[in-house]
């Protein structure tokens, strides 16, 4: 009798559904595995928060993009910073021995003046406030210390923008010295006033021997209202101006505090925004990461605690 060679087709589908299952389960184990070996990977590492590589768990940078993913401490007070700052805001000091402050050149670490600019490492006393100063610029007066300093001021007090600034500060300093009239009883005290200054001078310049004396006209009073309008006018246009000269994002923090010390504008109370936690500091000098750029902004009145590090 001849076998019946035949296949079964239910045998065969039911053969074909064990296979399947034995792939899909050999899959999920190995899907859980790597899931299993990428956290204990990330739990031994430290993930940037920018790119996502994971890198080694002392790593201060990361490999793959360069960004800082770490944090360091001040070795002067040990307070926690980022690891490309060069500043401590919480003990005010420089801490960067690899890196001149005044020019950004690198250095050993033991030099006593720095090879590229030549100023000291440890700092310049400013001649006009007496504050010693890590940086060109005295961080309390604003008075340029060093050749580059005065060099970078020179130049900028050459351009149109520089030159309306410096003559926008000037009319705000002088509004700020006038008393506006504020009523109708001012006005009338002003205008009698001005009739007695016109009086007792023409009495003294006849008692000089001078039959028809000149009288210069005192310089007309302002009204409140329009003395507040003309210097909010000024004080807008100021910050156009200021807005135009923002400090941008370049890699040597020296460049940038010099830069935006040398643009700050005298007579206006202002402050320095930065661009890495839009603090307010009294200057970029009191900033950890002059670097990311920044802008000084104008201050109103009784604002005083706004201000990070008013040194």
């Amino acid at each position: 009798m001849n076998e019946d060679i035949t296949q079964n087709p239910v045998q065969d589908a039911s053969g074909m559904q064990e296979l399947r299952h034995e792939e899909l389960t050999r899959e999920k184990v190995s899907s859980v595995d790597s899931l299993q070996q990428m956290r204990a990977h990330a739990a031994q590492g430290i993930e940037c928060p920018y790119c996502g590589t994971v890198n080694e768990p002392e790593a201060m940078f990361c490999a793959s993009c360069g960004k800082p993913i770490g944090m360091t401490s001040c070795p002067n007070c040990g307070a926690e910073i980022d690891p490309d700052a060069d500043f401590c805001e919480i003990c005010h000091h420089y801490i960067r021995k690899d890196v001149c402050s005044f020019c950004g050149a690198h250095l050993t670490g033991k030099e006593a003046f720095c090879p590229e600019c030549g100023n000291p490492r440890g700092g310049i006393v400013c001649p006009t406030c007496h504050t010693l100063n890590d940086f060109s610029f005295c961080k309390q007066c604003g008075t340029p210390l060093t050749d580059e300093a005065h060099q970078l001021l020179a130049e900028l007090q050459l351009t149109p923008e520089y030159k309306e600034m410096e003559a926008l500060t000037k009319e705000i300093q002088k509004m700020e010295m006038v008393i506006p009239l504020s009523s109708e009883r001012d006005k009338v005290r002003d205008q009698l006033s001005r009739k007695l200054r016109e009086r007792v001078l023409t009495l003294l310049a006849r008692d000089q021997g001078i039959a028809q004396p000149v009288i210069e006209e005192k310089e007309a009073s302002v009204d409140k209202n329009d003395l507040e309008s003309r210097k909010e006018a000024r004080l807008k246009r100021l910050n156009e101006i200021l807005e135009q000269m923002a400090q941008q994002p370049q890699p040597q923090p020296a460049k940038v505090r010099n830069y935006a010390m040398a643009c700050k504008p005298q007579g206006v109370r202002l402050a320095w925004e930065c661009n890495f936690k839009h603090a307010l500091h009294s200057s970029p000098c009191g900033c950890a990461k002059p670097q990311l750029g920044g802008k000084w902004i104008i201050l109103g009145k009784n604002t005083r605690k706004e201000i990070k590090d008013d040194l």
